[in-house]
C-alpha cells in the first residue's frame, strides 16, 4: 500500500526532471483522494477560508482527476511516503491561484485567498494578520458604542419608538463560501418572501458586506432583470452637516461652526425638512431645499457633500442625527420598494433595525482570525500592485509581496517571534 521514493530519485540536476518523475507516479494512482507525506518546505497547508470561484476549484480538481486516471490504470497504492512530517490532502478545496500579475490586480476574494494560502505558515504574516484583525474589532466596537449612544438619544428625544423591536436577523456563516456563495443563499431566502423588495445586510468588518452586496446587485440586475438601488445614510448625514455649517456661516455670533447653537431640535427639526426624496430628473434623488442651497445629492456628492467644513464636522452631527436619519431613510426605501425597485441596505444593526423587513441577514465568520488576514493580505495586494507591471512574473510578484510585508511588521514594530503561542495569545503591538 506504500511506496518509498529513495533519496536519490529526488536528487536531480534539473527541478523540471524532479517534477517529471514525481508527476510520473500520478499515473499509477486512481482518482481518489491522494494523501502526500512531504516535508512542510515542500508543500503548504491551504487557508481554510476558501474563496476560490467555485469553477475554478472544479477545473483544478478535474485536471488532477484526469492525471491519475490516464490508460484506466487501477492501483491499491493510496500513500507515497517521504519523510515522516505532516500529513497533507490534496483535492477541490486545497487549489489555489498562483501569485500572477492577473491575480494581483483583481483586487478581490481570489486575490486575498493567494495571498493568505501563500503566506499560511509565516510568522510575520500571521503576527501582522492578528494585528489587523485586533484593529478591526476595536473600532467596530467603539463605532457600535458611538452609534448607539446616538440611537439613545433620539429615543430620549422621543423621534425614535423606545419599544421598537427589529425582525429577526438570518445569520449566514461565510467561513469557505465565495461571496457568489453567499448571495445565492442570500437569494434563495428573497426569491420566496412576498412584500417589498428590501435586503438589509449586517456584518462585522471584514465579513466582506462590501463585495457581497456588489454581487447580490449583479445578480439581481442579470438573473432577475430588476433595477437595484444600494442604499447608504453617509450622504444623509453629509446633506444634515452641510445645512448644519451653513447655518452657522449666516448667524452673526457664529464663529465658524457652533454645534451647542446650531444642533437644537428646533433646528435639526428644519434641517430635516429642507431634505426631500422623491423622484428627480426621471430618477429617485434626495433634493437640498433650503438656506439659500438648491441641491440634488447625485450631483453633489463627490463635490460640495465632501468639502472640508462638512467632512471634518460630521461624527458631530451625526451623533444627534441618528434618529432623524434613521426615519428618512426608512421613507425613502420604501418608496422605492413601492416603486418596483429592488434595495440593498448595508449598514450596523443600531440603525438598519429600524427599516422594516424580514429579509435581514447578518454575516459572521467562524473563524475570526480570518478577518485579519484578510486584511493584511488587502493590503499586501495594494501595496504590491503599486511597484509591479503586468509584464513582470510569480517571483517578482512575490519579491513584491515579501518586500511589502517586511515593510508593515517594520513601521507596526510587530513580534513576529516564531514561537505559536506568541502570536496567539501575546499582543500584537510591542508594550502592548
Amino acid at each position: 500500500r506504500y511506496c518509498t521514493i529513495p533519496p536519490q530519485f529526488m536528487r536531480s540536476s534539473s527541478p523540471a526532471t524532479t517534477l517529471v518523475k514525481v508527476i510520473s507516479l500520478f499515473r499509477l494512482l486512481p482518482a481518489s483522494r491522494v494523501i502526500f507525506n512531504l516535508p512542510h518546505q515542500l508543500l503548504r497547508p491551504t487557508s481554510a477560508f476558501s474563496l476560490l470561484p467555485t469553477n475554478h476549484h472544479h477545473h483544478r480538481y478535474s485536471t488532477i482527476s484526469r492525471s491519475l486516471t490516464h490508460q484506466g490504470q487501477r492501483n491499491p497504492l493510496r500513500k507515497i511516503t517521504v519523510t515522516n512530517t505532516i500529513t497533507y490532502s490534496i483535492d477541490k478545496t486545497t487549489a489555489t491561484m498562483p501569485l500572477t500579475y492577473s491575480t494581483l490586480s483583481e483586487q478581490n476574494a481570489t486575490t486575498t485567498n493567494a495571498i493568505i494560502d501563500h503566506y499560511a505558515s509565516s510568522p510575520e504574516f500571521l503576527a501582522l494578520s492578528k494585528c489587523e484583525g485586533d484593529g478591526i474589532l476595536q473600532r467596530d466596537d467603539e463605532d457600535a458604542s458611538k452609534l448607539q449612544k446616538g440611537i439613545d438619544i433620539a429615543k430620549d428625544k422621543g423621534v425614535l419608538d423606545p419599544d421598537f423591536v427589529p425582525e429577526e436577523y438570518i445569520s449566514i456563516d461565510v467561513l469557505g463560501k465565495s461571496p457568489g456563495d453567499v448571495a445565492d443563499e442570500i437569494l434563495g431566502t428573497v426569491r420566496k418572501s412576498e412584500g417589498l423588495p428590501l435586503v438589509v445586510l449586517c456584518g462585522l468588518s471584514g465579513t466582506g458586506k462590501g463585495t457581497t452586496v456588489a454581487t447580490l446587485q449583479e445578480k439581481v440586475e442579470k438573473e432577475d432583470k430588476k433595477q437595484v438601488v444600494c442604499w447608504s445614510n453617509g450622504n444623509i448625514f453629509r446633506s444634515v452637516t452641510l445645512l448644519a455649517v451653513t447655518w452657522c456661516e449666516q448667524q452673526e455670533d457664529c464663529d465658524g461652526f457652533d454645534p451647542v447653537k446650531a444642533l437644537t431640535k428646533e433646528n435639526l427639526a428644519s434641517f430635516m425638512a429642507m431634505l426631500e426624496f422623491g423622484k428627480f430628473n426621471g430618477k429617485f434623488d434626495t433634493k437640498i431645499s433650503g438656506l439659500g442651497l438648491d441641491l440634488l445629492i447625485s450631483e453633489v456628492q463627490n463635490t460640495e457633500l465632501k468639502v472640508p467644513k462638512v467632512s471634518k464636522n460630521i461624527p458631530t452631527v451625526a451623533e444627534v442625527t441618528q434618529g432623524e436619519v434613521v426615519l428618512f431613510a426608512s421613507d425613502a426605501i420604501k418608496k422605492m420598494g413601492e416603486d418596483g425597485i429592488f434595495v440593498l441596505l448595508e449598514g450596523r444593526e443600531q440603525t438598519v433595525n429600524y427599516v422594516r423587513t424580514p429579509l435581514r441577514f447578518t454575516l459572521t465568520l467562524s473563524d475570526m482570525s480570518l478577518i485579519g488576514k484578510r486584511r493584511a493580505a488587502q493590503r499586501l495586494a495594494a501595496g504590491a500592485l503599486a511597484e509591479v507591471n503586468e509584464d513582470v512574473g510569480e517571483e517578482a510578484i512575490t519579491k513584491a509581496l515579501d518586500g511589502q510585508l517586511a515593510k508593515m511588521v517594520k513601521e507596526a514594530e510587530l513580534d513576529a517571534s516564531p514561537t505559536w503561542m506568541e502570536y496567539i495569545t501575546g499582543g500584537c503591538l510591542k508594550g502592548k
